[in-house]
């Protein structure tokens, strides 16, 4: 036998029986632990919880149980851990490792206004050089510099989010950022987005992940990545475009069949006219404009509401007329459409099917959206209503992983805390399973559901990267791609108090495959690839 047949050999098999274990526990699928979750129903916070519970509840909450993280549960109680979660520490503090690579990123190092200027310059040199014919290709060639790097801002923004999700204590915080960018999605695909695209997550949607929705709404109204995403950027009185209107009440809050109608479409576009952006200097004056308008202009950091553009006319909104004028009238239709129960009940439903299962019970939903009504769209209440309730303990289980929880579980599980130098393959695992970040091109975001992420092409994919991570994932640890791989080039998933707690509770099907392992790298890869770690 050839020396480099036996890991071929290895790779087919586990992957064979890795499907196998997949699609015989496709046809029948439940929940690992239902009963014992089940069992917790009577107290969620004071009794001490089982290992199992502790997993799900890390599953749920968490990008994915760890040693340590289990440990940290154990340490504070349920109620103390989920508070933490539910109010953290603001700034979070990362391992050290992890702070020190996101402060060398140039998002970090330099303002947006700084960033920008720097971008608008650059294109300014391609296109006076394309005009003077400075040598020939030279235009070409400061133009590709300024993809390059558009490009390295996007790259930039994608590993600051994978370093915050694999290693800050402020997990649910990480989790709901990810869920708000995806429900709030602007792709790096269009236009300038990629340059905005980290300002638009630091500042309008991770420090509001977990506080008032309303708040988050307009965070993401004002920013220019949305505006240039969805072209409210250039609708105006005379030239309305409806795109963010739509979006805005289709997808954002009220949901499709919730009673708008095309009229209050139509009436939400004229009213966002004269939102967008402006990239001069803060202290500029305001554009020129008849002296009766000058009052009505607004400028705040880059957002502006330029009078000169927004149509005055009254408009009828669910119903209603809007009584104010101008962004005032802004403020009056998002109050307006926040506190429609239809928000509520979208925004619950939501939040219950990403935490919870593709059908989540109608009264776990309603009792969620009472809580969003109550507190007025205030999220940590909301979720504490949704994570605490008996159905959703009933839930725990039964919610397929999409690739982004698949991927940073597995790191998490193998590696802890252990800071990787480099997370590109991280990043490029996501990207093999279809999810690649800020890279969903329509506005609807990515699918949660299991229909959508448990096809025979998925599967496939999910079993390759589980390899990947089972015998090679020592390549988050190399200074340079072209180093050499630590030995073993793989962790030991079997040592994992958290992988041998949830092997205890695993069909027989799965302990069998575990058990005919026979060596460390096919014990990971059937670990990683059970039916089981399929869920959450």
């Amino acid at each position: 036998m050839r020396p480099n047949r036996l890991p071929r050999l290895l790779t087919l098999s586990a992957a064979a029986l890795a499907g196998t274990l997949w699609l015989g526990a496709c046809a029948s699928h439940a929940p690992p632990d239902a009963a014992s979750a089940q069992a917790a129903l009577p107290d969620t916070a004071a009794v001490p919880l089982s290992a199992t519970q502790r997993l799900q509840w890390l599953d749920r909450v968490s990008w994915g149980a760890s040693d340590s993280a289990d440990q940290q549960l154990q340490r504070l109680g349920l109620q103390r851990w989920l508070d933490a979660q539910l109010a953290p520490r603001q700034p979070p503090r990362l391992p050290a490792q992890a702070e020190q690579q996101i402060a060398a990123l140039e998002i970090s190092q330099r303002s947006m206004l700084e960033l920008q200027r720097d971008i608008a310059a650059q294109r300014l040199a391609a296109r006076t050089a394309t005009e003077q014919g400075q040598g020939e290709g030279e235009g070409a060639r400061l133009r590709q510099e300024v993809q390059r790097h558009l490009n390295q801002l996007a790259a930039q923004a994608q590993q600051r989010q994978v370093l915050r999700a694999l290693y800050s204590p402020a997990q649910l915080q990480e989790q709901m950022t990810w869920f708000w960018m995806n429900h709030f999605n602007v792709s790096t695909r269009k236009a300038e987005t990629r340059l905005w695209i980290a300002d638009y997550e630091e500042r309008a949607i991770r420090p509001n992940a977990l506080g008032n929705f309303r708040t988050l709404l307009e965070a993401s109204m004002r920013h220019p990545a949305m505006l240039l995403y969805l072209n409210n950027a250039s609708n105006a009185k005379g030239h309305i475009n409806e795109n963010y209107a739509r979006e805005l009440l289709e997808l954002h809050t009220m949901g499709v069949g919730s009673g708008y109608t095309q009229a209050d479409v139509q009436a939400m576009a004229h009213v966002l006219t004269g939102v967008g952006f402006s990239t001069r200097d803060a202290d500029a004056p305001p554009p020129r404009m008849d002296p009766e308008l000058q009052a009505d202009y607004l400028r705040d950091g880059f957002f502006e509401f330029n009078p000169k553009r927004h149509d005055y006319a009254p408009q009828v909104l669910l119903g209603q007329p809007l009584r104010a004028k101008g962004m005032a009238a802004v403020d009056e239709a998002l109050d307006r459409i926040v506190a429609s129960p239809a928000t509520a009940q979208f925004i619950a439903r939501k939040l219950a099917v990403f935490f919870m299962s593709d059908n989540p019970p109608p009264a776990l939903v309603q009792r969620t959206a009472a809580a969003f009504s109550r507190s007025h769209g205030d999220m940590a209440t909301t979720l504490r209503a949704l994570l605490t309730a008996p159905e959703a303990l009933a839930q725990q289980g039964q919610r397929f992983k999409d690739p982004m929880h698949y991927v940073l579980g597995a790191v998490r599980l193998g590696y802890d805390e252990r800071v990787a130098s480099d997370v590109r393959p991280v990043i490029g695992w996501i990207n093999r399973l279809g999810q690649p970040l800020y890279g969903h091109e329509t506005p609807d975001g990515y699918p949660v559901s299991q229909s959508d992420w448990a096809s025979s092409g998925q599967m496939a994919a999910r079993f390759d990267v589980a390899r990947q991570i089972a015998t090679r994932s020592a390549v988050l640890f190399r200074a340079e791609p072209q180093a050499a791989l630590e030995q073993p080039p793989y962790p030991d998933l079997a040592q994992r108090a958290t992988a041998q707690a949830r092997v205890a509770q695993w069909s027989a099907a799965s302990r069998d495959a575990l058990a005919k392992a026979r060596n460390v790298p096919d014990w990971n890869t059937y670990f990683l690839s059970a039916p089981e770690m399929m869920v959450r």
